[in-house]
């Protein structure tokens, strides 16, 4: 198995990642049709998350969303096979940073911070480059492969130009272990929550959903402020990521604000370009638990003495 893991990846996925931008949107646009038309990939899934997500568009806007999602998915597929040659210069060129003021400010107060988006245009950029444009060393959270050799293979390219990969597991350890480190740490905030996670329920996208709240979690146990991220297209092949602040001290805040406030931001920038969200992610699949009615307690009346046997 390792040895087929190899030949894809040093025969397939290497070869193509070096392929010029203009021969890669090529093959971009041949995929459009095959996974649009041809093989009509998760377009069940695509279409009734836009059809509840957007209640009062025709059908023809939702199909029409729906092809320019799937023209900016397959952008997004190659341009991912793009960071495993992609250099500093290449990378510097296609995702600009605006705002770095921000979140630097808080590295010269020794504060660390937390970086919170979605996944929304190409956050594959955003992993390998963010460290380049902070102060800060930058960590991102993600969920480990089972397939050992490429999640090595996504931990080495990643971490290129300084960007650290936490798996999912490990986040408590380490915030405990680096607290004295002042990092900018990225949450994922439209992430399913599992079944044995507790999230915030609230209505994004016009539809009840759970929100995982480890963002909240951590900015108030360690006081960092919540810097959301706008990821923005520019045109094809090139993004800006702007920072906005979103609480400056959270331990200031009531529950469940913090992931509203930030959910809230990530949902304005899909209602403006709803294509660059990933809707072919089953992103509503957990349902709100019904709460189980108490009965009430009813006492047992006391028998009078005179009753009593």
């Amino acid at each position: 198995m390792n040895v087929i893991n190899r030949l894809f990846y040093y025969g397939v996925i290497l070869p193509v990642s070096r392929l010029p931008f203009p021969v890669l949107y090529g093959l971009s646009n041949c995929l459009y049709y095959l996974f649009y038309y041809l093989i009509g990939y998760r377009k069940k899934v695509v279409m009734a998350n836009l059809r509840n997500s957007f209640p009062k568009l025709s059908r023809d806007e939702h199909r029409q969303i729906a092809q320019k999602f799937y023209r900016h998915f397959c952008d997004l597929t190659l341009e991912s096979l793009k960071i495993f040659s992609m250099s500093e210069k290449e990378i510097r060129q296609r995702l600009i940073y605006i705002n770095t003021e921000l979140p630097n400010r808080y590295f010269d107060q020794q504060r660390s911070v937390i970086i919170a988006g979605g996944h929304y245009n190409n956050w594959e950029y955003l992993a390998l480059s963010m460290d380049l444009a902070l102060k800060h060393q930058c960590r991102g959270i993600y969920k480990p492969l089972t397939n050992k050799f490429f999640d090595a293979r996504i931990k080495e390219t990643r971490g290129r130009f300084g960007m650290q990969l936490i798996g999912n597991r490990e986040v408590k350890e380490r915030f405990e272990n680096e607290a004295h480190v002042c990092t900018a740490t990225i949450f994922a905030i439209d992430q399913a929550p599992s079944m044995h996670s507790k999230p915030h329920w609230m209505t994004f996208l016009n539809q009840d959903t759970g929100v995982l709240t480890g963002s909240e979690k951590y900015a108030k146990e360690y006081n960092s402020p919540v810097i959301f991220g706008h990821l923005r297209k520019i045109r094809r092949g090139y993004y800006s990521f702007e920072f906005e602040m979103a609480v400056d001290n959270p331990r200031e805040t009531q529950a469940g604000e913090i992931t509203e406030r930030i959910t809230r931001m990530l949902e304005n920038d899909i209602l403006d370009r709803p294509e660059y969200w990933l809707w072919s992610h089953r992103r509503w699949k957990r349902k709100r638990p019904e709460v189980t009615p108490v009965t009430p307690h009813r006492a047992v009346p006391e028998v009078p003495e005179t009753d009593r046997a």
